[in-house]
């Protein structure tokens, strides 16, 4: 019953243990049933004494075997009668019932996660995207080496469920000067990204049955956490100045809150007009609601200057911003921020406890010594440059190529622009067939609510090579062309 493979990857005592353990679950070896000693199985399948002792060591710890005063080592009595049926060996078991398998209603609101061709390669246009060959590895590596260096134990320890108070100083100062932001470093809580910034707003802020606007189209993964707290999204239009404010008071002026990316729209790239803005923020103060502004890539702007913050406007802390490196940096690193109002943040923290007592404190000091020693601003500076030659090369790329068959949107700022198709092509239908060309399109009528208004793609260009540009557009005018 018990055989052994020497030239196995596997551990001569491993291949005991699972022998023995196969053969009880089968049924083969039954309750009370005696076993060799391990001197004499040791003698029968010719190894040493040492695998069998240990292999027999982790039987009897884990209760498959059991030790007799006068009968040696047998089966142990005690196992469930499931485990060892009376079956013969070799013969089909029926799957064991399970029992009630119940799960939160809440979670069947998300739709079953899909792995979408075009998000199944890195081929040109991939949305989220950064440059990767053009950030300053060297220092980075530079940076962390020094801070492996310089660590103590306190470094081993918790840290500050709000995130590093060093590190948070550096975000407040930072978003004072570039972003106009009102605030100061207490109000700011650091996070696993824009993501997870979204998720403990949304729990501090919104109850069951609360409705929030979102922007229509919008991005699809903050109307799913609003639904998974049991809120419902309410679809607001946007046009080239923005949220349609008045759309939103006509449909909802009761509304919880609103969701909103005014600096560079997703996924349409407009940008809030400055009167948007202000009838938003007069909004958020009459009806006593939240604004949530999601500020993910506004350090690239192409044809002015940064746009001010929407927060900067507000002088009722009515506004919750959220930031993030992912954009700036890179993704992997899993980093973002929320500036809260000051009377918000002891329940912000409480909610923040209970989720994960607190952010990882490593790379809060790593990014803290980036920003504090003058890289950050110059490889802002050298990003803004580098990505405008590309979002330069893809506008032109975009006209010569496909001219009257798109529109082109949001071009000013960020690392993505949108084309809307002008031929009643499908996106998802094209999509699929550009990844089959190493292209990835992100179709666009996915980002509504409901019916889709509008076919197009949300093109990113950030880690796309300025060389690649016009054939990807070559191959995106021949998919267009075949219907």
């Amino acid at each position: 019953m018990i055989e052994v493979n020497r030239k196995a990857p596997k551990a001569l005592h491993q291949q005991i243990y699972d022998a023995y353990r196969a053969a009880i679950v089968d049924g083969s070896l039954r309750p009370g049933q005696r076993i060799p000693s391990t001197r004499v199985l040791a003698s029968e399948i010719r190894v040493s004494r040492f695998p069998v002792l240990n292999a027999y060591a982790q039987l009897l710890a884990e209760g498959y075997f059991e030790s007799r005063v006068g009968a040696g080592t047998v089966i142990a009595s005690s196992l469930p009668d499931q485990l060892t049926s009376s079956k013969p060996a070799g013969s089909t078991h029926a799957p064991t019932p399970s029992g009630p398998r119940p799960v939160a209603r809440r979670s069947s609101v998300l739709p079953r996660v899909v792995r979408f061709p075009w998000l199944q390669n890195w081929g040109a246009f991939r949305v989220g995207q950064v440059a990767f060959d053009q950030f300053p590895l060297g220092v980075w590596s530079n940076l962390v080496a020094r801070r492996c260096r310089s660590s103590d134990a306190d470094a081993f320890h918790y840290g500050d469920q709000m995130g590093s108070m060093a590190f948070r100083e550096t975000i407040a100062n930072y978003l004072k000067i570039a972003r106009s932001l009102h605030c100061e470093a207490e109000q700011v809580m650091i996070v696993g990204g824009s993501q997870q910034a979204l998720e403990i707003s949304a729990r501090v802020l919104l109850d069951p049955g609360n409705r929030v606007w979102v922007e229509q189209p919008g991005y699809r993964l903050a109307r799913e956490v609003f639904a998974l707290t049991g809120c419902y999204p309410v679809p607001v239009p946007v046009d080239k100045e923005g949220l349609d404010v008045a759309a939103g008071i006509k449909q909802c002026r009761k509304a919880r809150a609103a969701f909103v990316t005014p600096s560079h729209q997703f996924p349409l790239g407009v940008t809030m007009s400055a009167s948007r803005r202000l009838q938003l923020v007069d909004w958020a103060q009459t009806s006593g609601s939240w604004i949530i502004e999601d500020d993910y890539d506004s350090e690239f702007r192409y044809e002015s200057l940064p746009i001010a913050s929407l927060q900067g406007l507000d002088s009722n802390a009515r506004v919750i911003y959220i930031g993030t490196f992912s954009k700036v940096l890179f993704p992997s690193l899993r980093l973002g921020y929320i500036v809260i109002p000051s009377d918000l943040v002891d329940r912000f923290h409480a909610v923040r406890r209970v989720m994960d007592l607190g952010p990882p404190s490593f790379y809060q000091e790593v990014v803290s010594d980036f920003i504090r020693e003058g890289h950050f601003a110059r490889h802002i500076r050298r990003m803004r440059i580098h990505y405008g030659e590309l979002r330069s090369a893809l506008v032109v790329s975009l006209s010569r190529e496909l001219g009257p068959l798109v529109e082109l949107l949001g071009d000013e700022a960020g690392m993505h622009v949108a084309v809307t198709l002008q031929n009643g092509s499908c996106d998802l239908e094209i999509a699929e067939r550009a990844a089959r060309l190493n292209l990835s399109l992100w179709p666009l009528s996915p980002s509504y609510m409901g019916e889709a208004s509008r076919q197009g793609f949300i093109l990113g260009f950030g880690g796309t090579r300025l060389t690649e540009i016009p054939n990807a557009v070559r191959k995106l005018r021949n998919l267009l062309a075949i219907k």
